[in-house]
């Protein structure tokens, strides 16, 4: 079984609107702690008991090298046999993670979960914004194929970025789950938070009414039986949490992608 390596990223520095994601790591980790929420996924499978896991704390990232300090993090978790899970920060921290990612295991297929594309050219004169990750990765040739679910903000820019690098998207408009390809081995997944409906996580910067239940995504997840080599939880923003709903939510979905990046899906 794979081991699970936790690596939190707490930088915020190429949001937009507002700033907070960089609190994140520690909120979720303090969620997970908490008696109110065991280690056991839905499979059954427990951290550190069932599913080989280590959390190697933040990262500091400082001095505007966050980019090349978070690739090289990855590619030392990669090197060392174990496979990363990195909590966000922001979207941003995707590109660098990517990078690492493909120049071990070569090009890779992607699930996206978000309310955007992510797919600007640049944003507000910044090519590494949050609002351009996915940009950067395909034009850099490190995803196979990029699946999109959850997008409910596409305008006509995007839209031609995306017919650009052949990315298939899946909108909230008339969606079924369904319809969404079982993509193929080796996958990453990253999920930014506010894919979800701001009704089921409202601690993200960006709310964009009409999006997943938390039930709908933990249903994607669960079909998936492909090779997961890695994954991301980004865009939690603490500053805009009540009562802690939001936190809940992505320590339930650190249990959900740990249990997939281990291998419990195809055990």
């Amino acid at each position: 079984m794979n081991t699970v390596q936790l690596i939190g990223l707490p930088t915020d520095i190429n949001s937009t609107f507002m700033r907070g994601p960089a609190g994140a790591p520690a909120r979720i980790r303090r969620l997970l702690s908490l008696d109110m929420m065991n280690s056991a996924a839905e499979c059954g499978a427990e951290l550190y008991r069932d599913i080989p896991f280590e959390d190697i704390g933040d990262l500091e990232l400082t001095g505007g090298s966050e980019q090349a300090i978070i690739e090289r993090s990855v590619a030392a978790c990669l090197a060392d046999g174990k496979r990363p899970l990195l909590l966000g920060g922001d979207h941003s921290v995707s590109y660098p993670i990517m990078k690492a990612i493909t120049n071990h295991h070569g090009p890779v297929n992607i699930l996206h979960v978000d309310a955007h594309p992510d797919l600007y050219q640049s944003y507000r004169g910044n090519p590494l914004s949050h609002a351009s990750p996915f940009t950067r990765i395909m034009e850099d040739g490190l995803a196979s194929h990029l699946v999109q679910v959850g997008i409910r903000t596409l305008n006509r820019l995007q839209q031609k970025q995306a017919e650009r690098f052949g990315v298939e998207i899946f909108t909230m408009g008339n969606f079924v789950l369904d319809r969404v390809p079982k993509l193929q081995s080796p996958l990453y997944i990253s999920i930014d938070l506010d894919g979800l409906d701001p009704a089921y996580a409202p601690g993200v910067s960006h709310h964009e009414p009409g999006g997943l239940s938390t039930r709908q995504l933990l249903d994607l997840l669960d079909r998936i039986d492909a090779d997961v080599v890695g994954a991301d939880i980004v865009e939690y923003n603490p500053d805009r949490d009540l009562n802690d709903m939001t936190a809940a939510v992505a320590a339930k979905l650190l249990k959900e992608l740990a249990a997939l990046i281990a291998g419990c899906n195809r055990s």
